[in-house]
């Protein structure tokens, strides 16, 4: 196995785990960090999202760090390889990219912020909530599309 293949099957475990992990995320701990009002407004449940923290206990360990890591080092390697991997190597490392820059500036910031919610307004905390749940969708888009891609370029190996 040469430091292509091994690059790309570390990409692959890496975001496959935080493909699923994302889900579970989505489903089960953001109902649990974000509530409905009777007025149909989002406010945090504080408590649940200190205690859970899946930042400090799991991301930082699996994504924030490792793979972040991985993205950067894909940049470099596969900017070195020869068509057709090339193409498909740059494509799923930009997208996966995209996924990375679009957590570290908005939503590991934002969750630091919604933990300390005192400073935010009842009606700011319910538009970052939404916007929070919406863009969460396409980070999930954004890393499904990656993995296929990143697929796709140990195929063409």
């Amino acid at each position: 196995m040469n430091v292509i293949e091994i690059l790309l099957f570390c990409s692959i475990i890496n975001i496959s785990i935080a493909l699923g992990a994302g889900l579970y995320e989505t489903t089960i701990v953001l109902p649990l960090w974000f509530n409905k009002s009777p007025n149909n407004d989002y406010y945090v449940n504080s408590d649940n999202m200190r205690t859970i923290n899946p930042g400090r206990k799991f991301w930082g360990f699996v994504t924030t760090v490792p793979l972040t890591l991985l993205t950067v080092i894909n940049l470099v390697f596969a900017f070195q390889s020869q068509p057709p991997l090339l193409n498909w190597w740059v494509a799923a490392t930009i997208i996966i990219l995209i996924e990375r820059v679009g957590t570290l500036t908005f939503f590991i910031p934002r969750a630091i912020k919604l933990q300390k919610e005192e400073s935010l307004t009842t009606e700011n905390i319910s538009k970052l909530i939404t916007w929070w749940l919406r863009l969460n969708y396409v980070r999930i888009t954004l890393t499904l599309v990656a993995l296929l891609v990143f697929i796709k370029a140990l195929l063409v190996l």
